[in-house]
């Protein structure tokens, strides 16, 4: 018995089942990897466990691939009057797609320290990520030393404008005046 009763034995000195698994833990635990304690939600992926594409090998991510000329043409050469925003990370601009979907396309900093490695992990993380209350990743785009996230494209706002009462504030204007 192990230190705590309920985590179940310690495992030392017992014997192990034939092909080294210990007989007191559950096969789906053996399964997680080396080093893991306990299993992990079906669903979840740590960025450890990601299949983490090479230089110029996307084949694992979800997410469509797109041209920085076609995210160009899609924003209007990232024209003033397509910002949505800007925060630390770059612009995010509005952008309509050859297929005529909507998008928000944002354009990292290149400035920034996330190297090539490191966006490919994010973007396959975000392509992963499927939930009602998040923004869908559409695709990516890792031309030269561009880096550009293609989400769907939210028309009321941003969640930023929402908590800060953007939209209450022109609605108290409104009110006020009207």
């Amino acid at each position: 018995m192990g230190c705590l009763p309920c985590f179940g034995s310690s495992g030392k000195g017992e014997p192990a089942k034939k092909g080294g698994a210990r007989k007191d833990v559950p096969s789906d635990r053996r399964a997680t990897g080396v080093g893991s304690d306990k299993p992990k939600p079906q669903g979840l992926l740590d960025s450890k466990d990601a299949v983490i594409p090479r230089e110029g090998n996307n084949q694992h991510i979800a997410a469509h691939t797109f041209t920085f000329r076609e995210l160009a043409a899609a924003t209007k050469n990232f024209r003033q009057d397509c910002l949505l925003g800007e925060g630390g990370f770059g612009r995010v601009y509005r952008g309509r797609l050859d297929n005529g979907q909507a998008v928000a396309v944002k354009q990292l900093d290149r400035n920034g320290l996330q190297g090539n490695r490191e966006f490919l992990v994010e973007v396959l993380m975000l392509s992963l990520l499927h939930h009602d209350n998040l923004v869908n990743l559409i695709g990516y785009c890792a031309d030269g030393d561009q880096r550009l996230l293609v989400y769907e494209y939210m028309p009321l706002g941003s969640l930023e404008d929402h908590l800060h009462g953007i939209h209450l504030k022109r609605n108290l204007l409104t009110g006020i005046h009207g």
